[in-house]
């Protein structure tokens, strides 16, 4: 299965027409989810806590987290907003980020995944340059890598969309002759 996490929230978002056409070179099933916008409350994170520790993942507060655990290739589409993304993408891993279910530590109290996706492609467009992966890209690459053990982490990025003359349709087509296939 592939899970399809969109947090674009603009019906005319080119972040979710990038993503389409990286959907379109995957094989397998498509789950598409919208993470919704509401961070844990202090009582809910309690009871997620105590669940977790009991290793009771049955709730419905870990519908997300299963879900993220259990594909085989995810695909995330983020545009690129404030030199990251979307608070509803945060929120989201909030909620996939359980111990036990997603990853777990090993005795010197490092992370090691639970996962079993083979693949993370994260799809962001940009009105701008993306002057710095590092919040948003990169967050993403190394929570996937470090946290989750997913093997290969791709971005797939088109940038300077909203450049006073700039030929929208020709980045992100060029956009999409470069990214190729994903077997």
């Amino acid at each position: 299965m592939v899970l399809f996490v969109n947090t674009c929230v603009r019906p005319e978002s080119r972040t979710y027409w990038l993503a389409k056409q990286v959907l379109k070179r995957i094989k397998g099933e498509i789950k598409e989810i919208f993470p919704h916008n509401e961070p844990l409350t202090n009582n809910a994170l309690m009871r997620r806590t105590q669940l977790a520790e009991k290793g009771d993942f049955d709730d419905p507060i870990f519908e997300d987290a299963k879900l993220f655990s259990s594909a085989d290739q995810i695909v995330i589409a983020a545009p690129y907003w404030d030199l990251s993304f979307p608070a509803l993408l945060k929120n989201y891993i909030e909620a996939v980020n359980i111990v036990g279910l997603t990853f777990a530590y090993r005795e010197d109290g490092m992370p090691y995944g639970l996962c079993s996706a083979r693949r993370l492609i994260y799809v962001t467009t940009a009105g701008g340059t993306i002057l710095n992966d590092t919040y948003g890209y990169g967050y993403i690459r190394e929570l996937s890598s470090s946290f989750y053990s997913i093997p290969e982490i791709i971005c797939v990025k088109a940038e300077c969309l909203d450049i006073i003359g700039a030929n929208v349709e020709a980045i992100l087509q060029e956009t999409v002759q470069k990214m190729g296939y994903f077997e």
